[in-house]
Parts: structure tokens; sequence; C-alpha cells
């Protein structure tokens, strides 16, 4: 049997640093926002139908242009900025949940598409672009012959 001498301090603070560098390395690989840093993505969905596909963003507290939209070759790109208010001389916030700042979203776009046909619509802070897709890429049915 081997004698360990006990260190009161030592066990958990190394665990904390491992836990601490989970943490770290969780929120730094995944693609979503980061409740803990100042960094902001806007929630997408992205829908398909048989002639087009349909990119919403949610971008509260944006004004249209406050974003910009781009596409290049298969990737579509949205940016744009939502600025911090400024905080009145009287006034002390208990808890601020809002985000702020720039953000940048690309999407690597699954089928061709027309680029000089695409709509990008605002409405009540949510952006829409409709991409109509090229008569290659949409889904064709094959019809099975009876022999």
């Amino acid at each position: 049997m081997e004698l360990v001498p006990w260190r009161l301090f030592r066990e958990p603070t190394t665990r904390r640093r491992e836990m601490e560098d989970l943490w770290k390395r969780f929120f730094a690989e995944v693609d979503f926002p980061r409740p803990f840093g100042e960094e902001w993505l806007p929630a997408v969905d992205i829908s398909e139908t048989k002639d087009k596909l349909v990119i919403k963003g949610e971008m509260p507290g944006l004004d249209p242009e406050d974003v910009d939209v781009s596409i290049s070759a298969d990737v579509l790109t949205i940016k744009g900025e939502k600025k911090k208010e400024k905080e009145e001389k009287d006034e002390h916030y208990h808890c601020v949940e809002t985000c702020s700042g720039s953000f940048q979203r690309s999407f690597r776009l699954p089928h061709n598409v027309k680029t000089d046909k695409i709509e990008a619509t605002f409405d009540k802070g949510v952006l829409k672009i409709t991409l109509p897709k090229t008569e290659e890429a949409k889904k064709k049915e094959v019809k099975i012959k009876v022999k």
C-alpha cells in the first residue's frame, strides 16, 4: 500500500479547470448563439418546396437597412449589425438579456438557384429570402414501366 499526501484544495481546482476547458471547447465548436458571450446569431429556418428554397431569419429590432444579403456561387451570406441602445443617465440595468453587435451567417445552398430571381423581404423583424431553383435542380419523378 502506497501513501499519498492529501491536498485539500488541489483536486477541486483541477476538476474545475477541466470543466471550464470542456465548456470553452464546446462553445467554440458549436455554431449557435452564445448566451455567455457578446456574439449573437439570428435564428434561421430553412425550408424547401419543389420549386424553391426559403430562408427565414428572426432579427428583432433591426431595420432592412441594417442587413445585407449576398450570394456567391453556392454560398448565401446574411450579415448585419444590431446597435446597442444607449443607457440613460438615470437608468441602471438589473438584467440585460438582449443581444447586440455584428453578425454573419453563411449557408451552402444544396441546389442551383436562379440568382437573378432571388427575392428578399423584411417584415416585423423577419427576413425572408426566396431562392427559386433552376430546372436542373428541381426534383423530377421517374415513371416505372410495367413489362
